[in-house]
């Protein structure tokens, strides 16, 4: 799944701070307090009357950018007096809402919250089985992307595609939007001819003359993980279970950096158990995806900056994958506690990279990670360390607050730290049982807790205070027993580089021949460290030609570093990155070191202005407020 890189812009307001003199147990406890089941992001009462199954019919109509259609909610009752169902909603148009006995429901949508939109309640009977709600989305809907047929590869005809994560699809479908409510789902997805249409379902091959397609999704899951992309797109098979959609153009080259996905399902299900959820196939997306990967049951939404040529990024696809476990099969319960997804999904991606590729390749991955936490917690800061802990309060906030590094990368170093303090096979036995255990359910922090408390506590009864656990979860910042992964590859890169800076040694293609793409990121971070001038870069570039990289990766590191330097030679091929890329992990840094410069400020907002359209709703948000745009 995605992490915004930074929350550069966005004004990061805490409702109530727990007091530094508390100690950690006061602060369990007040957090505990605070929310045991409750989700602050939804306004549905999902514990009186929650849903169980969705069948959607849409229309998708790109001249006006509108989905419309209906959504019909099979309710479950939990409190039997309960005489209304709430749905979250985000600028839709209710047309009306039908009850199962065929009657007009009375209803009303609520006043609108900026972040959390507007309520949607309905007025139902004792016998209630059913509510259908007819609507139609906003043509700036918040989930959807809607590109022009010049903003994909072919450029033959418009796509669409959607984001759910994370309280996005209320602005899609009018549902119950917490990651705590799970549902199968039906869809009938009428489209114009010649495009196809995939959900996070059971999939068509090829694409129908009709316009006309039907999923089904038999597993329950959370409404961010419902999505849906139309387009002008072909299929490519893997294996008998696996295989890959992309816009033709792109199809050949997609299915070749991912010819080894068989591999890397075999090293996943061999470390927590069987795959749950029947084909597992990825969607390249055209390049205005704003984020790496989206783990969408049954098919990856991925980014086609990851098409490198070499494999060097399919990590990514490791993570997705893993994603089917941590996160889709067992769900955080609410975004608080968002890092119950991401940390396990980190800690099972290296694992997953170290079986493919070996302990050295997976030491880089710990290696970069550390760098990136060490790097958000720095940007944090002092006023803002209460986003710095696990356990997250964000009511009345944006839930996008807590995808930061924090989830992904102290949560999977406290899973690390584990493994060093009880061994592999224990900690792996345990992540196996604990997703059996949970197996389509959704989970909070405390759940979490308590089920450590009954398993590995109870086995290792001083474990919970060798590895101060509460501290990990519960405090600010990073702890003092944060693990660290002995790399010797990336100390190799630091002499080269120390070499290369005193003049003692050159660095050339042959010497680094064998480099990986994290050996590079390591050397261009280290160097951006040291403030290189123009010259040293002009030698860089005519060495390795950074300015030209394909490896969208290198290249957002080494923009940042030349616009430092001021080397005027890599903004024209910056520029053009800007233009043909929508994942926010690369626009961010090299939009927040343009506008940090007083040279270039001005630069940020005309590049912007410029290539804004082709950027997802979301990720112009994020750019607007690091330049200061409203």
């Amino acid at each position: 799944m995605r992490k915004l890189q930074q929350v550069t812009g966005i004004a990061l307001m805490m409702l109530c701070c727990l007091s530094a003199c508390q100690t950690v147990q006061e602060q369990v406890e007040q957090i505990a307090l605070v929310e045991e089941h409750s989700d602050p992001h939804t306004y549905s009462d999902y514990t009186s009357i929650g849903v169980t199954h969705l069948d959607l019919e849409l229309s998708v109509d790109f001249k006006s950018r509108i989905l419309s259609g209906s959504a019909q909610w099979t309710l479950t009752r939990n409190n039997s007096k309960a005489m209304e169902v709430i749905f979250d909603t985000y600028r839709l148009g209710i047309d009306s809402v039908i009850l199962d006995d065929g009657s007009k429901a009375l209803y009303s949508t609520g006043k609108s919250d900026k972040i959390l939109g507007a309520p949607l309640t309905v007025k139902v009977q004792p016998e209630t089985k059913k509510v259908t709600i007819y609507y139609k989305t906003a043509p700036d809907a918040t989930a959807l992307q809607w590109l022009e047929a010049e903003q994909t590869s072919g450029k033959r005809q418009p796509f669409l595609y959607t984001q759910g994560e994370s309280i996005y699809t209320r602005s899609w479908i009018p549902c119950q939007d917490g990651p705590g409510v799970r549902f199968t789902y039906t869809a009938v997805i009428h489209t114009p001819a010649d495009l196809m249409a995939l959900m996070s379902a059971e999939n068509p091959r090829e694409k129908n003359k009709e316009g006309l397609y039907h999923f089904t999704m038999q597993q329950p899951v959370p409404s961010y993980l419902v999505a849906l992309a139309v387009g002008d797109l072909a299929f490519q098979p893997l294996n008998d279970r696996m295989g890959v959609y992309a816009e033709p153009v792109m199809l050949k080259r997609s299915a070749a950096e991912l010819s080894g996905l068989d591999r890397m399902m075999s090293a996943a299900e061999a470390l927590y158990g069987p795959y749950d959820w029947g084909r597992y196939d990825v969607l390249f997306l055209p390049g205005g995806f704003p984020f790496g990967g989206m783990e969408n049951p049954r098919l990856t939404f991925a980014t086609p900056t990851i098409l490198t040529g070499d494999k060097s990024l399919v990590n990514l696809i490791a993570h997705e994958l893993a994603h089917s476990w941590s996160g889709n099969l067992v769900t955080n319960a609410t975004w608080n506690d968002f890092w119950l997804n991401e940390s396990f999904t980190v800690y099972f991606e290296r694992r997953i990279m170290e079986a493919l590729e070996g302990r050295e390749y997976a030491a880089m991955l710990w290696d970069l990670g550390l760098q990136d936490l060490k790097a958000t917690i720095r940007h944090y800061g002092e006023d803002k360390q209460p986003y710095t802990r696990l356990k997250l309060d964000l009511r009345g906030q944006d839930p996008d607050l807590g995808l930061s590094d924090i989830a992904y990368e102290k949560g999977a170093a406290l899973l690390l730290l584990m493994e060093q303090t009880i061994g592999r096979n224990t900690l792996d036995s345990f992540i196996s049982r604990y997703f059996a255990a949970h197996r389509f359910q959704s989970v909070n922090t405390e759940g979490f807790v308590r089920y450590m408390e009954n398993t590995l506590f109870t086995r290792f009864p001083r474990l919970r205070q060798d590895i101060a656990f509460d501290t990990w979860i519960y405090k600010t910042g990073l702890p003092e027993n944060c693990p660290e992964v002995e790399n010797p590859r990336f100390r190799n890169v630091d002499r080269a580089l120390e070499g290369f800076l005193s003049g003692g040694s050159l660095l050339s293609k042959e010497n680094t021949a064998h480099w990986s793409t994290h050996e590079w990121l390591h050397f261009l971070r280290e160097l951006k460290d040291r403030k290189p001038d123009g010259q040293t870069l002009k030698t860089l570039d005519a060495a390795f030609g950074f300015s030209g990289s394909s490896n969208a990766e290198i290249a957002t590191v080494w923009f940042t570093v030349a616009i430092g330097a001021r080397y005027e030679a890599a903004f024209p091929p910056m520029e053009k990155f800007l233009e043909h890329t929508g994942r926010m992990k690369f626009l961010e840094p090299v939009y927040e070191a343009l506008y940090k410069s007083d040279a270039y400020k001005a630069r940020a907002a005309r590049y912007f202005d410029s290539y804004k359209d082709n950027y997802h709703p979301l990720a112009r948000k994020s750019v607007a407020a690091i330049i200061g745009v409203n």
